[in-house]
């Protein structure tokens, strides 16, 4: 009986095995593209705004623009992308301040978004960036200080963050 079973065992798998069936179906492939920037770089710096070396005796506003950009910025074509500021490592009462390696001493400037030095860039505003180019992205910045005659002489160096958003 037990052969009789088993015989009829392999007598099903041997109908199972070839009988054939077919099916058919689909399924949907898709992606979404979405408007957006990549930083490209090797470091992390955006750049150096870099004042110049001055007497510490000198008077006068002294300005520059911001150099040595060590960040690429590209964007998606049309892409609407702003940056803020933040107050930087050494600011005083809601003004920005450059400050002397080792010390203290502390001397106040101000960030702008335009060569003219007219429009200031507050701490934490968000400004819109307009480019032409959107392969090559530059941050505007620009920055003014005045040299008050009497500083001890050093190195003096803040340190801003900058937020990109888009």
């Amino acid at each position: 009986m037990r052969a009789r079973r088993w015989i009829l065992a392999l007598l099903g798998i041997a109908v199972s095995g070839t009988t054939e069936a077919a099916t058919s179906s689909s399924f949907e492939v898709s992606a979404s593209i979405v408007p957006g920037c990549l930083v490209q770089s090797g470091t992390q710096v955006f750049g150096v705004l870099d004042f110049g070396t001055h007497s510490a005796l000198a008077r006068g506003a002294v300005s520059a623009s911001l150099g040595g950009t060590g960040v690429r910025l590209r964007c998606t074509p049309g892409v609407l992308l702003s940056m803020s500021l933040d107050a930087g490592q050494h600011a005083v009462a809601g003004v920005r301040h450059l400050q002397r390696v080792g010390a203290g001493q502390r001397l106040a400037y101000q960030l702008y978004r335009d060569a003219g030095l007219s429009q200031v860039v507050g701490i934490g505003q968000a400004l819109s960036l307009i480019y032409s180019d959107p392969n090559a992205i530059a941050l505007p910045l620009y920055g003014r200080l005045q040299l008050p005659g009497d500083l001890p002489a050093g190195q003096y160096s803040d340190a801003v963050q900058v937020t990109l958003t888009w």
